[in-house]
């Protein structure tokens, strides 16, 4: 062999030996994390990407950064391992009311409604629906009272009724009913406003549906009814069959009030096949009376399961047989649906509903709005409307909720520090990663006393030894 060809063969090996170390040596961590929050080691459901498995979770600057079976914890600012937990899109509650703080007693536009921030978080939800509280008459009022104050993503189904959900006076009043100046509102705030919405009404006719609809279809949004009273001159096969459009949402589907149930054989009344092949979206929106067993599980049985779990949480539904969405969840864990499936309902499906697509999912890119779930095992019941139950063995429990990329509550501690310990780099740069309060050992309220360490001096008490297992009770230590 000449020269000339040894040469050739030696450079082929260098690049092989070269090529094969670049691929199977590991990747040097960065100099600066290029993550602000990595959970790690938690069972992923995303229905839209149609993860069903252990993955790893990287945010950086409120958006999903990367998901993938292992992301080194040197990578991120903060590291939360999550054994045994279910890490999901933040829950999207698509009939709520929130239009709190008018001080209007009975109206949902007033004293039946409750600030959002209190009954969100806690339990994953991380994007909430006013589901016609407001009307275009008061909308700006509400947007400025709890939309642009509140921690959670509050969008809004505009009542076709002007002046919005305040009782029958108002909302029996079929004049107040107008299309055009109901679109102009949901034109002028688009993204925020997210659908048309009819509830309640007593009367025959279908007024508030027609102009609802018309509503909807000017400004290209789904409308979402309450079907209100049952009245024989508008049977609801009517409405599934001809006047709802595909991708508006019946909502109350599972309370048996308005012939969502066929008596006979328990399965789905007539109009309810017919309307999910027509692409009628069925919303829970359990409420206070509007979720029955009777009328959910024959259904379910029957193969006609929910698009989309809702709570209709608002001050009385929330003290019934409607604690919150997990346990509206919950309800359909017992039933038998698989919590995949679940989770879709509360995730991806209602996002797709209101067309906010950016919500819902796990993507790369995507919003960073994720719920840890873990689930309890024991005995439990779960109640409807009607005060009867159903038995489990398990229940869904919130444990970290995560907004626009940020801890915004955490039930146990996952992200905690311990109190006795210097604080790791993580607390250092914790506005990255977290809105709850980092520590900041040797505080007194809001500043140090004198003599105290502060967090950038941190140094234990006199009367605490280095160390995890020194005196915490405040004697001084023994000499």
């Amino acid at each position: 062999m000449n020269l000339r060809l040894l040469l050739f063969v030696a450079v082929l090996t260098s690049l092989s030996v070269g090529l094969y170390a670049q691929k199977n040596t590991p990747a040097l961590p960065p100099s600066s994390p290029d993550y602000d929050l990595l959970l790690k080691g938690g069972h992923v459901i995303d229905a839209k990407n149609d993860i069903d498995e252990v993955y790893d979770v990287a945010i950086k600057d409120g958006k999903i950064a990367k998901v993938a079976k292992d992301i080194p914890a040197s990578y991120a600012v903060k590291t939360v391992v999550l054994k045994d937990m279910y890490v999901v899109p933040g829950l999207i509650d698509i009939h709520t009311h929130v239009y709190a703080g008018t001080g209007e007693r009975n109206s949902y536009a007033g004293d039946d409604s409750v600030y959002p921030d209190g009954f969100t978080l806690r339990g994953g939800v991380t994007t909430i629906v006013d589901a016609g509280s407001s009307g275009w008459r008061n909308f700006e009022d509400f947007k400025d009272r709890i939309i642009d104050r509140s921690q959670t993503r509050v969008l809004a189904m505009l009542n076709i009724v002007g002046h919005g959900m305040r009782g029958a006076k108002f909302e029996d009043d079929t004049t107040d009913m107008q299309a055009e100046p109901s679109a102009a509102m949901a034109k002028k705030y688009p993204n925020v406003i997210v659908g048309i919405k009819t509830a309640h009404y007593v009367g025959p006719e279908w007024i508030p549906v027609e102009q609802a609809v018309k509503a909807g279809t000017i400004a290209n949004i789904p409308v979402m009814v309450d079907f209100g009273a049952r009245r024989v001159e508008r049977p609801l096969y009517l409405l599934l069959e001809e006047k709802l459009r595909p991708g508006d949402i019946y909502t109350h589907a599972f309370s048996g009030e308005r012939g969502e149930q066929d008596f006979a054989t328990g399965g789905p009344g007539r109009g309810m096949r017919e309307g999910r092949a027509r692409g009628i979206y069925f919303d829970v929106g359990h409420g206070q009376a509007s979720f029955a067993w009777f009328t959910a599980i024959p259904l379910y049985k029957a193969g006609f399961a929910p698009d989309s779990i809702s709570t209709d949480l608002h001050i009385d539904s929330m003290n019934a047989g409607m604690k919150d969405m997990l346990n509206v969840g919950d309800k359909y864990l017992a039933m038998g649906m698989p919590l995949k499936e679940v989770i879709r309902d509360m995730t991806w499906n209602p996002a797709k509903e209101i067309r906010q697509t950016q919500l819902g999912n796990l993507s790369e890119g995507a919003i960073a709005d994720v719920a840890i779930l873990s689930i309890q095992h024991g005995e439990f019941g779960f109640d409807d409307a009607y005060s009867t139950y159903v038995k489990s063995d398990k229940k869904m429990q919130d444990e970290l909720t995560i907004k626009d990329g940020k801890v915004v509550y955490d039930l146990n501690a996952l992200t905690g520090e311990p109190w006795d310990q210097a604080p790791s780099k993580s607390v250092q740069q914790a506005k990255r990663w977290t809105k709850l309060r980092a520590q900041g050992f040797g505080y007194s309220h809001w500043h140090p006393l004198p003599g105290q360490p502060t967090i950038q001096d941190w140094r234990p008490y006199p009367f605490m030894p280095s160390g995890p297992n020194g005196p915490q009770d405040g004697r001084p230590a023994r000499k």
